[in-house]
Parts: structure tokens; sequence; C-alpha cells
């Protein structure tokens, strides 16, 4: 059967896990079947933030041709994953909003596109939102492909314009089917067929899965040749090395499950068993004709964090993995097929560094390594810097800030007061205005809070990715408040609260377990004050009447994990567990403090 190997790449939340579950839907579901919301998003953190974390292969038929669907990551933070799994497909599809327009990872997603060569097809999505500007949106999107340089044949694109909520498309705004036909009709027209290399069988693995079964499984595309069960292959390896392996088994995506197949032709996205330690990059090839595919190349890390053994009194309390030996396996295992993080040791044995492409990347993989029954703890978030000549660059973001008009004004003062650059400033007729800044990736550390406060909570803020440029110097962006931090061991008790709320925000509750050197607040001023929140009220004889106060206590300050990693300081730590999310200090003991 004839493919069709097609990407879809957009900025976060423009319909493109939707869009695949309507491709879905039309083709491969049985009609009496409800499909679940979000099919491909079957990670539970995918589910429970509602963004796509990794990238998702599957296939749908229609006309006699099999169109296979790579469905990428949205956010900034997950860029590797796009850039890797280009190397599968022939073309893309760019979804836009219809609202919005293009955004800063539409930009950056686009740019990886064209790098590759690929040409790409116009979705304009959510066509039945208020305020839609079809027309406008093409326009900005080819705005957008000269300022990245796309070649004649990338500036010809075909559009189409779609509600993949409502499961309607069409080549015009307002003559749309009340199907995906025209968009299914114009993949099979403007994608280009898999260009079919005959000779010794190589492919390159460009995504992992693992099963408990069968082990770790590679996924890429056949580039040449063909590959039969139960064949002798060769691995050639990142560092040089070979290996010799047999493939068990070969499988292909089909809608949202996988078939077997007997054999794999160049061109087929397949997914491969047997070859065992195998790593994203990696070239499988006939042993008789060894040759080793480029490796896949991916921005570097822009920011840092490390992982410590948790050595607070309650280490091992509630983790089952908490040694230096597990964290480290776990950590270069993730490093092996997640091609945007870095892992290296350091000269104390029980710390790693670990570097991603921005501090959501970094929590999710916290997020699921506490969820797998790990426990230890993480430093601040610092940028990496870059030194050419003797001069120092760091990592700055292109942000783009929607926010109501009364509010313009106190953001414009915080973004100035980080150094940040204004690009652009457009107002809509409902009187809300759209900032662009480009701004120091430091900067934004701890700022999405701020940013929702002085919003009232009616902005929106999204970014990505801007490079490197000279680093600012005099640009300090630390909490300005001090910490309250416990001086005794015990459990926090409601009189000591009740005293303790007035110096600051409490984060921690009646009844919450204490140690020395856990924070338990936030002071209202500069400097960290020691206090015993464990501490009771005396009991005597006496008593009169009216002489108690109420208590009233304040609910304390719930940090989410983001949050957390925002808020610290240089000498903060935050431990990490199954069940909790706590602030300590990184040294327990206050004298040396």
């Amino acid at each position: 059967m004839e493919n069709r190997n097609i990407a879809i790449i957009a900025h976060v939340d423009h319909g493109k896990t939707t869009l695949v579950d309507r491709l879905l839907q039309e083709t491969v579901v049985d009609a009496r079947t409800q499909l679940e919301d979000r099919a491909l998003d079957s990670n539970e953190l995918e589910r429970e933030r509602g963004i796509t974390i990794l990238s998702k292969t599957t296939a749908v038929e229609y006309c006699g041709i099999r169109i296979n669907i790579v469905d990428t990551p949205g956010h900034t933070d997950f860029g590797g994953e796009v850039e890797r799994v280009l190397s599968m497909v022939d073309a893309v599809l760019l979804i836009v909003d219809a609202v919005e327009g293009p955004m800063p990872q539409t930009r950056f997603v686009t740019s990886k596109a064209f790098e590759k060569g690929l040409s790409p097809i116009l979705v304009v999505n959510k066509i039945d939102r208020d305020g839609a500007r079809p027309y406008q949106v093409v326009d900005e999107v080819f705005d957008l492909f000269l300022k990245l340089d796309a070649s004649e044949a990338q500036l010809d694109f075909p559009v189409v314009f779609t509600s993949a909520v409502e499961g309607t498309s069409g080549l015009e705004p307002d003559e749309l089917q009340s199907n995906m036909s025209p968009l299914l009709d114009l993949m099979i027209d403007r994608i280009p067929p898999p260009n079919v290399k005959k000779g010794p069988f190589q492919m390159q693995v460009c995504t992992l899965d693992y099963s408990p079964y069968v082990g770790v499984i590679g996924i890429g595309r056949v580039n040449r040749g063909s590959i039969k069960t139960k064949e002798t292959v060769l691995v050639l390896r990142k560092d040089g090395s070979e290996q010799k392996a047999r493939i068990q088994a070969i499988h292909a995506n089909r809608g949202l499950g996988r078939i077997e197949l007997t054999e794999a032709h160049s061109g087929d996205i397949v997914c491969i068993t047997g070859v065992e330690d195998v790593n994203v990059s990696d070239t499988i090839c006939d042993p008789n004709e060894p040759e080793a595919m480029a490796p896949l190349e991916v921005d570097e890390p822009t920011v840092t964090v490390s992982f410590c053994v948790n050595d607070s009194p309650f280490a091992g309390k509630e983790g089952r993995f908490l040694t230096s030996r597990q964290i480290r396996d776990r950590l270069f295992t993730e490093a092996s097929h997640n091609v945007a993080l870095r892992v290296g040791s350091t000269a104390e044995p029980d710390v790693f560094d670990v570097s991603g492409r921005g501090e959501l990347h970094l929590s999710v993989l916290i997020e699921t390594m506490r969820r797998e029954g790990y426990e230890f703890a993480v430093s601040r978030p610092e940028v990496i810097l870059q030194v050419k000549d003797g001069i120092e660059y760091e990592p700055f973001d292109t942000v783009i800030f929607d926010i109501e008009a009364v509010h313009q004004g106190d953001l414009m003062q915080l973004l100035g007061e980080r150094r940040g650059e204004m690009i652009e400033m457009h107002t809509d007729p409902h009187q809300r205005i759209r900032l662009t800044y480009k701004i120091a990736t430091r900067a934004l550390m701890g700022f999405r809070a701020i940013f929702a406060t002085t919003t009232s909570g009616t902005g929106i803020m999204t970014y990505a990715t801007a490079g490197y440029d000279r680093k600012i110097d005099g640009l300090e962006v630390r909490r300005r408040s001090g910490a309250l931090v416990s001086n005794s061991n015990g459990i926090a008790v409601a009189y000591a609260l009740f005293n303790l709320q007035n110096r600051g925000r409490l984060i921690v509750g009646p009844g919450a377990p204490l140690y020395k050197g856990l924070i338990v607040g936030l002071h209202s001023r500069g400097n960290d004050l020691t206090v015993n929140p464990s501490k009771e009220k005396k009991l005597t004889n006496i008593r009169a009447a009216g002489s108690d106060e109420n208590i009233i206590l304040t609910p304390p300050l719930q940090f989410t994990l983001e949050q957390a990693l925002e808020t610290i300081n240089d000498d903060e730590l935050v431990e990490v567990t199954p069940k909790s999310i706590r602030l300590r200090k990184k040294d327990l003991d206050a004298p040396r403090r």
C-alpha cells in the first residue's frame, strides 16, 4: 500500500491532538465506538496537564493510501521531541489558531521543519471561535515564512480551514464540510510519497517505547532496503561501538493499536523489538553493509538543576528508591532516550547535574520519578551560560503576553525591572493587548505567579526559546522575602502558627511534621527568621473568661512542583517524595547557616 508520512506541528493548545482524534474517528474507529478525547495522550501527566509531552505515531487509511501521522508536543520545553521526529516524515501539517495566529512556538517548530527541507500544509484551526480571523492569520503565517527564509516551494503552501472540535473542514472558511475529507484529500495530493531507496537495509531509531514483555522498542523510519523478522542486523551506536542483534518482531502503528508485520520496506515507520539497549540516534543496518546515518542533532539544554540524595530526617519514610545508585541509574536511563536531557556526575557522589530545555521539561521528569517511588532533593534551576571569545551569553525567550488594557502599565513596569525588550504591541477590538517581549530566561523564573497576580488571573503568557544573547549584567532575580525556618523537630501546632502568621505567609498547617531546617513560611522581610512552629501554649490552673484568643489561621500556601522550584533561593532545596513536596535549607544546622 502506498504511504504518506507527515508530522503535525503547532504552538501549544492550537488543536494538534484533537485534530488527530477526528482523523482517527473518520478513518479507523467504528462509528459505534466512542473515541476517548485526546486518545494519543496516553501518558498520565499528559492527561492531567492537557498537553502533549511525548511524540506519538499512528496511521490512518484513506482512499487506499496509508497516512502515517506523528503528533508532536507544542510546548517549547519539549522541542527536542519535535526535532528528532522530523527526520521520519516528508512534510508537516502546521496548525495555527484562527484567533491567536502564529505564536512563539509556531516560529520555532516551523524553522526546524524548514531546516529539514519539509514543505508545510497550513491548517487554520478553531474556525468556529468568536473573533476568528482566518484570512488575516494566513497572511501572518506567510509573513512568518518570509522571515524564516522559506523557499518558493514552501511559500506555495496549501491552506485548509477546520474546526477539530466540531469535525468540520473546508478550503474556504465559509464552505465547511461536516467531515475531514478536504484535509485528507489535500494531504494525499500535496504530500510526496516516501523516496523508496533500494539497497541494503538501514534505519535510524528516532524515538523509543517500552513494554514489560519485550523490553525497549525502537521506533523509526526505514531509510533504505527492507527487513524481515528473525533477520540479523548490526547496531551502530553514537559512540562508535557496534552490536549484532536479531529482530524478534516488527510492528506498525495502525489507529490506536499496533499490528505485527513480517516485513518492512523503505519509507515505512515501524517499531522493532529484539535489540537490547537500543538508544535514540542508533543506526540499525545490514551487517554486511555497515553504514551509520548522521546522528540526530537537537538544541542544547538551557537550564540545569542538581539532583541530590535526600539527607533530611524524613529520608526513607515515603519513598522506595532513595540511594545515589538508584537515582543515578534512573537519570542516565532517562537521558538515553530523552535526547534534549543531559545528565552528569559531580565531585560529590550523591549529587547529579541534570540539564533540560526549561523548567517544565525538568519538572515533568521530577514528577514522573516521584510517582515511580523515588525520593530526592532538587536545587534551584540555573541557566546555562555559553562563553565565546571571553564574552558570556545567556538564553533568551520570546514571550507573548495577552492581557486586558487596564493591566498594561503594571506589567510593563515589571518587565522593565527584568530588563525585557518590547518587540511588538497590538490591540484587538475586545480591548485586550498583546505584548511581545524578548527577555532573559532567568528573568522569567518565578514570574508566572507574579504575572497571574498582576493581571488578576485574566492574562495569558506563552513563550518559546529565542536563542542566546549577551548576558545582562546586574540582573538579579531572586525571591525578595526571607524564609521562616523551623528550629525544632516535632509537629506544627495551631497556637504557634497563629503567632507566626503575622511574620509572613505560612506554607505548613497544623499537624504537619517538622524538622530542623524545614521552611515553614515566607518571611515578610528580606532576612531568614528561625522560628518554633511546635511551641504549645503553657497550661496553668488559672482560667478567666474571655482571656483565651480565638485562633483563626489563614490557609497555608500550597505550592505545585513548578512553583516550589521557582520559589527557592540558592541556599535552599525542594525535598521531593511520592507523597510530599517540602521546602528546606541546604544546611539544616542553624549555627552553620
